[in-house]
């Protein structure tokens, strides 16, 4: 009867430390699901930065070409400007070259009518007379 007792001791010690042993591999797998869980979010998240990081650097890229058209359009308004600038000077030395006809023959007009105009002879005051002829008229 003792041994059937001692065997009984022994199979409620055996079936606590058994039960305690479930309740752990409970706590184990709960703690690995977790885990997974986590290195889920983890990978979610790496595919997701992994993505951002794509798109940045396709934004760089675009950014790049577009301040590389930007750069080339800049050299082409600079010597769009500069060929503006040299027909400008070229046609002011055009249109001076008129003026300065111009001028010469207003010049020349002016100097042709000066020399047309008879200069005005001087008049004679009249002198007073001492009355004499103050009757007749």
């Amino acid at each position: 009867k003792s041994l059937i007792e001692d065997s009984v001791g022994k199979v409620d010690v055996g079936s606590t430390l058994v039960e305690s042993a479930g309740e752990t591999m409970a706590e184990i797998v709960s703690a690995v699901t977790r885990v997974t869980d986590i290195m889920g979010e983890i990978a979610s998240a790496s595919d997701e930065q992994s993505r951002g990081i794509d798109q940045v650097g396709l934004a760089v890229a675009e950014m790049d070409r577009v301040t590389q058209q930007n750069a080339a359009l800049v050299e082409e308004s600079a010597a769009a400007a500069a060929a503006l600038e040299e027909q400008a000077s070229r046609l002011t030395e055009a249109v001076a070259v008129f003026r300065i006809q111009q001028q010469q023959q207003q010049q020349r007009e002016t100097s042709a009518v000066v020399k047309n105009v008879t200069p005005a002879t001087p008049r004679k005051m009249a002198v007073a007379d001492s009355g004499e002829n103050w009757e007749t008229f």
